[in-house]
């Protein structure tokens, strides 16, 4: 088994690939002529955005709708950088809602917390 993507649930997929574009510094690698799907350029591992209604079609038996007007989800997507305070600043910048400051962790990394346009929890970390 090999892992190889995450798939975010989102409102409105341009929107999201322009915000992850803005806020991180992400490529758009593909979207589909229907935008109810894309993938943006993240290395070995594909980070892809698919429409609500998309979802509602795949999961008929429902789902909990990402949203800031709710408590993140139990879930986050994580970016490695060397320099937090830029790309802290950077996100915010594009749009991102700062959910905690950076930090020291007791074992090293500097990680900081925001949430994207649709609520998604997004970890902005030091390597280790």
């Amino acid at each position: 088994m090999k892992f190889s993507y995450t798939i975010l649930y989102v409102k409105d997929v341009v929107q999201s690939v322009a915000f992850y574009e803005k806020a991180f510094g992400l490529k758009q690698q593909f979207i589909h002529e229907s935008e109810q799907y894309a993938e943006m350029e993240t290395g070995g591992t594909t980070l892809a955005f698919a429409s609500n209604e998309l979802a509602k079609s795949n999961l008929p038996q429902g789902f909990q709708e990402n949203s800031l007007l709710n408590l993140p989800a139990g879930i986050e997507v994580g970016f490695l950088t060397d320099d937090i305070v830029a790309a802290l600043s950077r996100a915010i910048e594009g749009g991102a809602v700062v959910v905690a400051d950076a930090k020291v962790k007791p074992w090293g990394q500097t990680v900081a917390y925001v949430r994207d346009l649709d609520g998604i929890l997004v970890e902005i970390a030091s390597s280790m």
